[in-house]
């Protein structure tokens, strides 16, 4: 068996153990069920970038490792789709129990990470930027919004001012993280200027996730496309 599928089946198993787990604290209602949702939004991604380096450098390893996020785009549009039952995975990664929300967020979010681990990978800071804010970003501003957010922003009175500085401010750390860990691997070297970067790319996501159009379209898309357009410019 080569190094990198090795590196794959320990990347699955890994990844598959942390969902069931959430399914489980699911079933048992261990925590409130917008709660359990946003732990897998904000875990996976996350563990799953932990796991990079254990792949080749070369394309070969970009693609074996998206394949991780990527096997689970069937599993959303199956069960989204009600052609297969499982209350587990609809309870963990729905807002309200409903199946059909699988295919909007969770199959927007499993699409961007296998999108940016196969097209950017570790050697570019794009790649951080956009699974950092979508997943650390835009779960801790939800959390952190449903339990502090009294104050709301003027033009949006859904977002408020603590969720969207959380957001903020944990897609930036959450990217300074992983530009010292990929550096530590000589992937990528890190700079304050890359460090300027992150925090103006955070911040930008941050901003329209607070917009309406997120809303309407899904933070699940709109936070990744404004990552990747400011992250491109910055990074």
């Amino acid at each position: 068996m080569s190094h990198d599928s090795i590196a794959t089946a320990l990347t699955v198993g890994i990844t598959l153990a942390l969902l069931r787990s959430f399914e489980e604290t699911a079933k048992r209602g261990i925590f409130d069920q917008k709660l359990n949702r946003k732990l897998v939004h904000i875990s996976f991604g996350l563990v799953f970038m932990l796991c990079w380096p254990l792949f080749s450098s070369g394309h070969r390893g970009a693609i074996l490792a998206s394949l991780v996020p990527g096997i689970n785009i069937p599993r959303v549009l199956l069960v989204g789709s009600g052609m297969w039952k499982d209350e587990a995975i609809v309870k963990s990664m729905s807002r309200f129990g409903d199946r059909r929300e699988l295919l909007k967020g969770p199959l927007y979010y499993a699409t961007t990470l296998a999108l940016a681990t196969a097209y950017y990978w570790r050697t570019s800071p794009v790649a951080i930027a956009v699974i950092c804010n979508l997943c650390a970003g835009d779960g801790v501003a939800d959390v952190i919004g449903r339990r502090f957010g009294h104050h709301k922003i003027p033009y949006n009175s859904n977002k408020s001012w603590a969720g969207t500085i959380a957001m903020a401010s944990a897609g930036s750390l959450a990217s300074l993280g992983y530009m010292f860990y990929f550096s530590s691997f000589g992937f990528i070297q890190g700079s304050w200027e890359m460090a300027y970067g992150f925090f103006i790319t955070s911040l930008a996501s941050a901003l329209v996730e607070s917009l309406h159009i997120s809303t309407k379209l899904d933070d699940n898309l709109t936070v990744p496309l404004a990552s990747v357009v400011v992250g491109s410019l910055l990074l």
